[in-house]
Protein backbone atom coordinates (compact mmCIF):
# COMPACT_ATOMS: atom_id res chain seq x y z
CA UNK A 1 0.00 0.00 0.00
CA UNK A 2 1.38 3.39 -0.95
CA UNK A 3 2.08 6.07 1.61
CA UNK A 4 -0.79 8.11 0.11
CA UNK A 5 -3.24 5.20 0.45
CA UNK A 6 -2.13 4.53 4.01
CA UNK A 7 -2.67 8.16 4.99
CA UNK A 8 -6.07 8.25 3.31
CA UNK A 9 -7.11 5.05 5.08
CA UNK A 10 -6.02 6.46 8.46
CA UNK A 11 -7.90 9.70 7.83
CA UNK A 12 -11.04 7.77 6.91
CA UNK A 13 -10.86 5.74 10.12
CA UNK A 14 -10.41 8.94 12.15
CA UNK A 15 -13.43 10.61 10.56
CA UNK A 16 -15.58 7.56 11.20
CA UNK A 17 -14.59 7.59 14.88
CA UNK A 18 -15.42 11.28 15.20
CA UNK A 19 -18.81 10.86 13.54
CA UNK A 20 -19.59 7.85 15.70
CA UNK A 21 -18.71 9.75 18.89
CA UNK A 22 -20.89 12.71 17.86
CA UNK A 23 -23.79 10.39 17.07
CA UNK A 24 -23.60 8.71 20.48
CA UNK A 25 -23.52 11.98 22.44
CA UNK A 26 -26.76 13.05 24.14
CA UNK A 27 -27.81 16.52 22.87
CA UNK A 28 -27.45 19.13 25.60
CA UNK A 29 -30.66 20.90 26.57
CA UNK A 30 -30.72 24.60 25.78
CA UNK A 31 -30.18 26.61 28.93
CA UNK A 32 -33.28 28.40 30.13
CA UNK A 33 -33.33 32.15 29.82
CA UNK A 34 -34.22 32.80 33.46
CA UNK A 35 -35.57 31.40 36.69
CA UNK A 36 -37.89 33.74 38.58
CA UNK A 37 -39.04 33.28 42.16
CA UNK A 38 -42.53 34.78 42.56
CA UNK A 39 -43.39 35.59 46.18
CA UNK A 40 -46.98 36.25 47.28
CA UNK A 41 -47.50 37.32 50.89
CA UNK A 42 -50.98 35.81 51.20
CA UNK A 43 -53.91 34.36 49.30
CA UNK A 44 -56.05 37.19 48.02
CA UNK A 45 -58.18 37.77 44.94
CA UNK A 46 -57.10 41.41 44.67
CA UNK A 47 -53.32 40.96 44.64
CA UNK A 48 -53.68 37.82 42.52
CA UNK A 49 -54.70 40.13 39.67
CA UNK A 50 -51.23 41.71 39.87
CA UNK A 51 -49.62 38.27 39.58
CA UNK A 52 -51.68 37.51 36.48
CA UNK A 53 -50.67 40.85 34.95
CA UNK A 54 -46.99 40.13 35.66
CA UNK A 55 -47.21 36.71 34.00
CA UNK A 56 -49.05 38.18 30.99
CA UNK A 57 -46.38 40.83 30.37
CA UNK A 58 -43.62 38.23 30.41
CA UNK A 59 -45.49 35.83 28.13
CA UNK A 60 -46.46 38.50 25.60
CA UNK A 61 -42.90 39.80 25.31
CA UNK A 62 -40.92 36.65 24.68
CA UNK A 63 -40.75 35.00 28.10
CA UNK A 64 -43.45 32.31 28.32
CA UNK A 65 -43.22 29.63 31.00
CA UNK A 66 -41.59 26.80 29.04
CA UNK A 67 -38.20 25.23 28.34
CA UNK A 68 -37.09 28.04 26.02
CA UNK A 69 -38.61 30.87 28.05
CA UNK A 70 -38.60 31.10 31.82
CA UNK A 71 -39.25 28.97 34.86
CA UNK A 72 -41.28 30.55 37.67
CA UNK A 73 -40.92 29.11 41.15
CA UNK A 74 -44.09 30.19 42.95
CA UNK A 75 -44.51 30.48 46.71
CA UNK A 76 -47.42 31.90 48.73
CA UNK A 77 -46.78 32.50 52.43
CA UNK A 78 -50.55 32.55 53.19
CA UNK A 79 -50.06 35.37 55.67
CA UNK A 80 -47.42 33.54 57.70
CA UNK A 81 -44.23 35.56 58.29
CA UNK A 82 -41.95 32.54 58.96
CA UNK A 83 -43.25 30.97 55.74
CA UNK A 84 -42.47 34.21 53.90
CA UNK A 85 -38.89 34.12 55.19
CA UNK A 86 -38.50 30.44 54.31
CA UNK A 87 -39.75 31.09 50.78
CA UNK A 88 -37.12 33.81 50.31
CA UNK A 89 -34.43 31.48 51.65
CA UNK A 90 -35.55 28.84 49.16
CA UNK A 91 -35.29 31.26 46.24
CA UNK A 92 -31.83 32.28 47.37
CA UNK A 93 -30.74 28.63 47.67
CA UNK A 94 -31.99 28.01 44.13
CA UNK A 95 -30.00 31.01 42.90
CA UNK A 96 -32.95 32.47 41.02
CA UNK A 97 -32.22 35.26 38.57
CA UNK A 98 -35.01 37.47 39.89
CA UNK A 99 -37.44 37.64 42.81
CA UNK A 100 -40.87 39.10 41.99
CA UNK A 101 -42.43 40.40 45.22
CA UNK A 102 -46.18 40.87 45.36
CA UNK A 103 -47.45 43.19 48.10
CA UNK A 104 -45.57 45.13 50.74
CA UNK A 105 -44.56 42.34 53.12
CA UNK A 106 -43.08 40.30 50.28
CA UNK A 107 -41.01 43.26 49.11
CA UNK A 108 -39.74 44.13 52.59
CA UNK A 109 -38.85 40.50 53.36
CA UNK A 110 -37.04 40.00 50.05
CA UNK A 111 -34.99 43.18 50.49
CA UNK A 112 -34.03 42.13 54.01
CA UNK A 113 -32.93 38.69 52.85
CA UNK A 114 -30.79 39.49 49.80
CA UNK A 115 -28.75 42.37 48.46
CA UNK A 116 -27.50 40.43 45.41
CA UNK A 117 -30.58 39.00 43.68
CA UNK A 118 -32.63 41.65 41.80
CA UNK A 119 -36.12 42.21 43.25
CA UNK A 120 -39.05 43.39 41.13
CA UNK A 121 -41.79 44.79 43.38
CA UNK A 122 -45.50 45.31 42.75
CA UNK A 123 -48.49 46.32 44.93
CA UNK A 124 -45.94 48.02 47.17
CA UNK A 125 -45.33 51.55 48.41
CA UNK A 126 -42.30 53.59 47.46
CA UNK A 127 -39.04 52.35 49.05
CA UNK A 128 -39.14 55.44 51.30
CA UNK A 129 -42.66 54.72 52.56
CA UNK A 130 -41.75 51.07 53.06
CA UNK A 131 -38.79 52.05 55.24
CA UNK A 132 -36.28 50.53 52.81
CA UNK A 133 -34.05 53.53 52.16
CA UNK A 134 -30.69 54.03 53.84
CA UNK A 135 -29.80 57.10 55.99
CA UNK A 136 -28.86 58.93 52.79
CA UNK A 137 -32.33 58.29 51.36
CA UNK A 138 -31.19 55.78 48.72
CA UNK A 139 -33.22 52.69 47.89
CA UNK A 140 -31.53 49.25 47.68
CA UNK A 141 -29.56 48.93 44.44
CA UNK A 142 -31.17 45.56 43.66
CA UNK A 143 -34.77 46.82 44.00
CA UNK A 144 -36.86 47.89 41.02
CA UNK A 145 -40.41 47.43 39.76
CA UNK A 146 -43.54 49.53 40.29
CA UNK A 147 -44.60 51.36 43.45
CA UNK A 148 -47.29 53.72 44.74
CA UNK A 149 -46.78 56.94 46.68
CA UNK A 150 -50.22 56.86 48.38
CA UNK A 151 -50.91 60.47 47.40
CA UNK A 152 -53.93 59.19 45.47
CA UNK A 153 -55.62 58.34 48.79
CA UNK A 154 -56.45 62.03 49.24
CA UNK A 155 -58.63 61.81 46.13
CA UNK A 156 -60.10 58.50 47.26
CA UNK A 157 -61.32 59.94 50.55
CA UNK A 158 -63.01 62.89 48.83
CA UNK A 159 -65.36 60.38 47.15
CA UNK A 160 -67.09 60.03 50.53
CA UNK A 161 -68.59 63.50 50.37
CA UNK A 162 -69.20 63.17 46.63
CA UNK A 163 -71.32 60.01 46.88
CA UNK A 164 -72.47 60.19 50.51
CA UNK A 165 -72.61 63.88 51.49
CA UNK A 166 -74.53 63.09 54.68
CA UNK A 167 -71.64 61.04 56.11
CA UNK A 168 -70.02 62.57 59.20
CA UNK A 169 -68.13 59.80 60.99
CA UNK A 170 -65.43 57.75 59.23
CA UNK A 171 -64.03 54.45 60.50
CA UNK A 172 -60.60 53.03 59.63
CA UNK A 173 -58.67 49.88 60.48
CA UNK A 174 -54.90 49.84 60.08
CA UNK A 175 -51.77 47.93 61.08
CA UNK A 176 -49.27 50.05 63.00
CA UNK A 177 -46.49 47.55 62.17
CA UNK A 178 -46.92 47.98 58.41
CA UNK A 179 -45.23 51.13 57.00
CA UNK A 180 -47.65 51.45 54.09
CA UNK A 181 -50.62 51.27 56.46
CA UNK A 182 -49.19 53.94 58.74
CA UNK A 183 -48.48 56.22 55.78
CA UNK A 184 -51.97 55.67 54.39
CA UNK A 185 -53.51 56.56 57.76
CA UNK A 186 -51.66 59.88 57.73
CA UNK A 187 -53.18 60.74 54.34
CA UNK A 188 -56.65 59.69 55.51
CA UNK A 189 -56.41 61.83 58.65
CA UNK A 190 -55.43 64.89 56.62
CA UNK A 191 -58.22 64.33 54.09
CA UNK A 192 -60.81 63.68 56.81
CA UNK A 193 -59.91 66.93 58.53
CA UNK A 194 -60.43 68.86 55.28
CA UNK A 195 -63.82 67.21 54.79
CA UNK A 196 -64.76 67.80 58.44
CA UNK A 197 -65.23 64.08 59.02
CA UNK A 198 -64.86 62.68 62.52
CA UNK A 199 -62.30 59.86 62.39
CA UNK A 200 -62.27 56.71 64.53
CA UNK A 201 -59.31 54.37 64.17
CA UNK A 202 -58.64 50.83 65.41
CA UNK A 203 -55.30 49.05 65.02
CA UNK A 204 -55.00 45.32 64.33
CA UNK A 205 -51.89 43.16 64.09
CA UNK A 206 -53.36 40.37 61.96
CA UNK A 207 -56.45 39.59 59.89
CA UNK A 208 -58.06 37.48 62.61
CA UNK A 209 -58.61 40.68 64.62
CA UNK A 210 -60.61 42.55 61.99
CA UNK A 211 -63.97 41.10 63.05
CA UNK A 212 -63.66 42.63 66.53
CA UNK A 213 -62.16 45.81 65.09
CA UNK A 214 -65.03 46.52 62.70
CA UNK A 215 -67.60 45.76 65.39
CA UNK A 216 -65.80 48.19 67.68
CA UNK A 217 -65.99 50.93 65.04
CA UNK A 218 -69.67 50.25 64.41
CA UNK A 219 -70.23 50.51 68.16
CA UNK A 220 -68.63 53.97 68.04
CA UNK A 221 -71.26 55.10 65.56
CA UNK A 222 -69.37 55.32 62.26
CA UNK A 223 -71.56 56.01 59.22
CA UNK A 224 -68.90 55.21 56.58
CA UNK A 225 -65.76 53.10 56.40
CA UNK A 226 -62.52 53.47 54.43
CA UNK A 227 -60.58 50.35 53.40
CA UNK A 228 -56.95 51.41 53.04
CA UNK A 229 -54.08 49.52 51.33
CA UNK A 230 -53.29 47.17 54.19
CA UNK A 231 -52.50 43.45 54.02
CA UNK A 232 -54.94 42.66 56.85
CA UNK A 233 -57.70 44.52 55.02
CA UNK A 234 -57.01 42.57 51.83
CA UNK A 235 -56.99 39.25 53.67
CA UNK A 236 -60.26 39.77 55.56
CA UNK A 237 -62.22 42.26 53.48
CA UNK A 238 -65.34 40.08 53.20
CA UNK A 239 -65.66 40.13 56.99
CA UNK A 240 -65.53 43.93 57.02
CA UNK A 241 -67.93 44.28 54.08
CA UNK A 242 -70.49 41.92 55.67
CA UNK A 243 -70.48 43.83 58.97
CA UNK A 244 -70.88 47.17 57.21
CA UNK A 245 -73.62 45.85 54.92
CA UNK A 246 -75.64 44.74 57.93
CA UNK A 247 -75.72 48.35 59.17
CA UNK A 248 -76.01 50.00 55.71
CA UNK A 249 -72.58 51.58 56.13
CA UNK A 250 -70.94 52.40 52.76
CA UNK A 251 -67.37 51.14 52.30
CA UNK A 252 -65.05 53.45 50.38
CA UNK A 253 -61.56 52.43 49.35
CA UNK A 254 -58.43 53.37 47.46
CA UNK A 255 -58.08 49.85 46.05
CA UNK A 256 -59.90 49.15 42.79
CA UNK A 257 -59.83 45.40 43.36
CA UNK A 258 -61.96 45.71 46.52
CA UNK A 259 -64.96 47.15 44.66
CA UNK A 260 -65.67 43.78 43.07
CA UNK A 261 -65.45 42.24 46.53
CA UNK A 262 -68.09 44.52 48.03
CA UNK A 263 -66.82 48.07 48.47
CA UNK A 264 -69.05 50.86 47.15
CA UNK A 265 -66.42 52.67 45.11
CA UNK A 266 -62.72 53.30 44.68
CA UNK A 267 -60.16 55.49 43.07
CA UNK A 268 -57.10 53.35 42.91
CA UNK A 269 -54.60 51.35 40.93
CA UNK A 270 -55.76 48.74 38.46
CA UNK A 271 -54.12 45.64 39.96
CA UNK A 272 -53.74 43.71 36.70
CA UNK A 273 -52.20 46.77 35.05
CA UNK A 274 -49.92 47.25 38.07
CA UNK A 275 -48.60 43.71 37.72
CA UNK A 276 -48.31 44.09 33.95
CA UNK A 277 -46.25 47.26 34.36
CA UNK A 278 -43.97 45.42 36.81
CA UNK A 279 -43.73 42.57 34.32
CA UNK A 280 -42.52 45.00 31.68
CA UNK A 281 -39.82 46.12 34.10
CA UNK A 282 -38.79 42.49 34.46
CA UNK A 283 -38.73 42.15 30.65
CA UNK A 284 -36.31 45.10 30.47
CA UNK A 285 -34.06 43.38 32.99
CA UNK A 286 -34.14 40.06 31.12
CA UNK A 287 -33.57 41.73 27.75
CA UNK A 288 -30.38 43.27 29.14
CA UNK A 289 -29.09 39.72 29.69
CA UNK A 290 -29.78 40.21 33.39
CA UNK A 291 -27.15 42.94 33.69
CA UNK A 292 -29.11 46.21 33.90
CA UNK A 293 -31.57 46.86 36.75
CA UNK A 294 -34.24 49.37 35.61
CA UNK A 295 -35.21 52.43 37.60
CA UNK A 296 -38.36 51.87 39.74
CA UNK A 297 -41.56 53.44 38.36
CA UNK A 298 -44.70 54.84 39.92
CA UNK A 299 -47.89 52.97 39.02
CA UNK A 300 -49.49 54.51 35.93
CA UNK A 301 -53.08 53.29 35.68
CA UNK A 302 -55.81 54.14 38.21
CA UNK A 303 -59.56 53.63 37.92
CA UNK A 304 -62.67 55.22 39.39
CA UNK A 305 -65.05 52.33 39.97
CA UNK A 306 -68.49 52.00 41.53
CA UNK A 307 -70.30 48.81 42.52
CA UNK A 308 -73.79 49.03 40.98
CA UNK A 309 -75.34 46.40 43.28
CA UNK A 310 -73.95 48.02 46.40
CA UNK A 311 -74.97 51.50 45.26
CA UNK A 312 -78.54 50.32 44.70
CA UNK A 313 -78.68 48.80 48.18
CA UNK A 314 -77.52 52.12 49.64
CA UNK A 315 -79.81 54.26 47.48
CA UNK A 316 -76.93 55.90 45.60
CA UNK A 317 -77.16 56.74 41.90
CA UNK A 318 -74.63 54.92 39.74
CA UNK A 319 -74.74 57.28 36.74
CA UNK A 320 -71.88 59.31 38.20
CA UNK A 321 -69.61 61.00 35.68
CA UNK A 322 -66.13 59.52 35.45
CA UNK A 323 -66.97 56.19 37.15
CA UNK A 324 -66.75 52.76 35.59
CA UNK A 325 -69.75 50.74 36.74
CA UNK A 326 -69.21 47.13 37.72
Amino acid sequence: MSKYSTALFALTIMLCCILSACKNQTPTKEKQKAVIGFLDAFVDETIDQAKQGFYAALSEHGYPQNDTGITILYRNAQGDIPALTQACDYFISQQVDLIASNATLSTITAVQKTKQIPICMMVSPSPENAGLTNPQGKAPSNLFGVYETLAYIDTSVTLIKYLSPQSKHLGVIYNQAEPQSVSALSHIQTAADKLKLKLSVVSVSNSSETQLAIQSLIGKGIDCFFAMPDNNIFASFEVIAAACDAKKIPVFTSEAGLVKRGALCAYGADMFAWGYQAGMQAVKFLNSHKKVIPQPEIVLKRNRLINAKKAKELGIQTNQNGFTII
